[in-house]
This record gives C-alpha cells, sequence and structure tokens, in this order.
C-alpha cells in the first residue's frame, strides 16, 4: 500500500513539473508573439531651446540608454534631419552638425544650448539613434541636401531617399498653408511607421508639449494631438511627462525695483531667454510686477504673448516687464498683463500701452 501510494505521488509530481513546464513555455511564446506586451513609449514634453529642460532630457536619455539599454530617441525633426544625425555621430567631426545648425537660423533650435545638448548625446550615449517624425522643415536646405548626399552614394532607389521625399512633400505642403491639422496628423502618421519598424523595442521621444498630452487637443483645438492620437494605437505602453510646466516651477532669482509712470513696483526678476534663433534680437528679460495689476489693466492693449513663452507660471491678475535686448545692444521695454486672454487657443498676455 505504501509503494502504491508513494508511486502515486511521484507520478502527481511528474504530472504538475509537466504542466508548469508547458505554461512556462506558452507565455514563452506569447512574449515572443507580442512583442507589444514590453515595449514603452516615453514622451516628454518640452518647451524648444529651454536649457534647464535640455539638461533634464539629456539625464533622462542617459539613464534610459545606459540603464534600460535603448538606443532609440524619437525627436520632432524631420526624417531627413535625423538621418543626417545619424551620420554625424558615425563621423569624427561636427561639420555635418553645423551645417544643420546653420540652417536652423530663425527657428528655436538656432540656440548654443541645443546644440551642445546634440553634442553630450555623442558623447556620452554613442550608439543613440535618432528618429524625425515631424513634417519637413526647413526643406529647401536640409532637405534638399540629404537627396544630394544620398544620389553621390547611388541611393536613388532607397527606402531613405523614398521618405525623404515624402517629408520634403509634408513640408511643402504645410508651408504652403500652414495646416497644424495636417501637420498633427501626418506627425502620428511618421511616428507609427519609425516605431513599429522597432518590432518591439522601448523608445524615448522629445517633442513640445503641445504635442504629448494624453488626452489633449492640438493648439488649434481641432485635432487629438499626436499622443492623444497614440494611444489609440498603443494603449497604455505610452507615459507623457510635461517637462515645459516643470521647468516653469520656479522661484525668482532677484528682486528689483521697476519705476513706472512715477510709481516704484516691486519686481521678481526671472532671468533671460536667448534669441539668437531670431534676426534682430539677442536675447529677452523678464520681471513681474507685484500689485500693479489694477493700476494698468484699463490700458490700451495692442498685441500679444502666449504664457508658454514665459519661463515662469502665470496667473490671472499679473503684470510683466520685458526687455528685449537687440544684437546692436539696444534695448527694448515692453509690458504685458494678464486678464484670461485667449489668443488662437493659447492662454495669453495682452501687451498695454503705457502712456
Amino acid at each position: 500500500m505504501n509503494k502504491r501510494i508513494y508511486g502515486i505521488i511521484i507520478a502527481l509530481i511528474m504530472i504538475l513539473g509537466i504542466s508548469t513546464y508547458l505554461i512556462s513555455a506558452m507565455h514563452r511564446d506569447v512574449s515572443v508573439l507580442s512583442p507589444q506586451a514590453s515595449e514603452q513609449i516615453y514622451l516628454y514634453g518640452e518647451s524648444h531651446g529651454v536649457k534647464k529642460i535640455l539638461e533634464k532630457e539629456l539625464e533622462l536619455w542617459s539613464e534610459y540608454y545606459h540603464d534600460q539599454d535603448m538606443r532609440h530617441l524619437f525627436i520632432e525633426m524631420p526624417y531627413y534631419t535625423a538621418e543626417f544625425l545619424n551620420l554625424w555621430m558615425q563621423s569624427d567631426n561636427d561639420d555635418i552638425l553645423d551645417s544643420i545648425y546653420n540652417a536652423w537660423v530663425g527657428t528655436a533650435s538656432y540656440n548654443p544650448d541645443v546644440k551642445a545638448f546634440y553634442k553630450e548625446i555623442k558623447a556620452k550615449c554613442p550608439e543613440t539613434i535618432f528618429h524625425g517624425t515631424d513634417i519637413g522643415h526647413q526643406w529647401a536646405t536640409i532637405g534638399m541636401r540629404y537627396l544630394e548626399y544620398l544620389e553621390s552614394n547611388n541611393l536613388e532607389d532607397s527606402e531613405q531617399y523614398l521618405l525623404a521625399q515624402e517629408s520634403i512633400e509634408q513640408g511643402r505642403y504645410y508651408y504652403g498653408g500652414l495646416d497644424d491639422v495636417y501637420r498633427e496628423n501626418k506627425m502620428v502618421e511618421n511616428f507609427i511607421r519609425e516605431f513599429d519598424q522597432l518590432s518591439g523595442e522601448s523608445i524615448m521621444g522629445i517633442y513640445g508639449a503641445t504635442h504629448t498630452g494624453l488626452k489633449a487637443m492640438d493648439f488649434t483645438n481641432s485635432a487629438p494631438c499626436m499622443a492623444n492620437q497614440l494611444t489609440k494605437s498603443y494603449g497604455n505602453s505610452i507615459y507623457t511627462e510635461d517637462l515645459a510646466s516643470w521647468a516653469k516651477d520656479i522661484e525668482p532669482y532677484r528682486v528689483d525695483t521697476i519705476n513706472v509712470n512715477g510709481k516704484d513696483y516691486k519686481a521678481l526678476y526671472f532671468g533671460e531667454q536667448d534669441l539668437t534663433g531670431s534676426k534682430d534680437y539677442a536675447y529677452r528679460e523678464f520681471w513681474r510686477l507685484e500689485n500693479a495689476y489694477n493700476d494698468f489693466k484699463d490700458n490700451p492693449k495692442q498685441y500679444v504673448l502666449p504664457y508658454s513663452e514665459y519661463p515662469m507660471l502665470i496667473e490671472t491678475g499679473q503684470v510683466f516687464v520685458i526687455d528685449l535686448t537687440k544684437t546692436d545692444g539696444s534695448v527694448i521695454r515692453q509690458y504685458y498683463l494678464s486678464d484670461g486672454y485667449i489668443w488662437e487657443n493659447m492662454p495669453s498676455t495682452q501687451g498695454f500701452i503705457v502712456e
């Protein structure tokens, strides 16, 4: 009897062992057949060209790169710009980066902090592969140069050539009518194309904060933004964080006194922004005047500046002084107030006239 019971026990153990093995094997097969079970998309929304945000993005990418072995970095650039950056990553000089940077004149990317950001990636994360998923900005310069590069290497029949042409056509169409809904939708299509070809690898992406809200609309409020649309394809695999708002939660650097119309106001200084990407201006500085709103709320208004342009958080009922320093050293002083005004679906301050 004891031997019989012992035999039954041994048989049960063998059956359970085989079942456990089969279940484990089934789980392994599922993970192989369904790579999306593990792939993740980490999107970070930024204000373009802000040094504090660029430093945080570099820190985040370095962690993903070294701790999680990620290699694919998605950026708000055209396909061909990212491909040029990938060629530069393999080169022993900065000629390609310099050429790209010079073509950015007049944009937020024409900023020494942006250029330094890419150089730091090359130095600290040298196997980074860039993926550009925006429409064809600078198509007449960077885009055409990339086609010329491919032609010089007999790659007219390559996929790279086809995708570069497609990106250029997207840029031509967009700048022909500034159709922002078209651009948002194309950013989604381009993102899906680049991401799906990676077959299950996780990525980090850097985009303007207007493109990264999981439940947000685009800035015209006419269509779901890029990240919102991507949730239909990737669901809970997407994580987003708004670095633009994070970077603006700052304390003033110092307290000054500014006199307006013969009255002294306590002025909180929030630093300066580099404007070297513009044609005529070098930088601008920001102050918030305390207890000044009622003194100026009825002054004539003449221009607007969205909240997104400020380096700090803004509340309704505040007054701001902005000094614009031109490249010739001259300074233009402007005055703004926040009264709940909405311009092109963006919360904006209104410039007012000081008589």
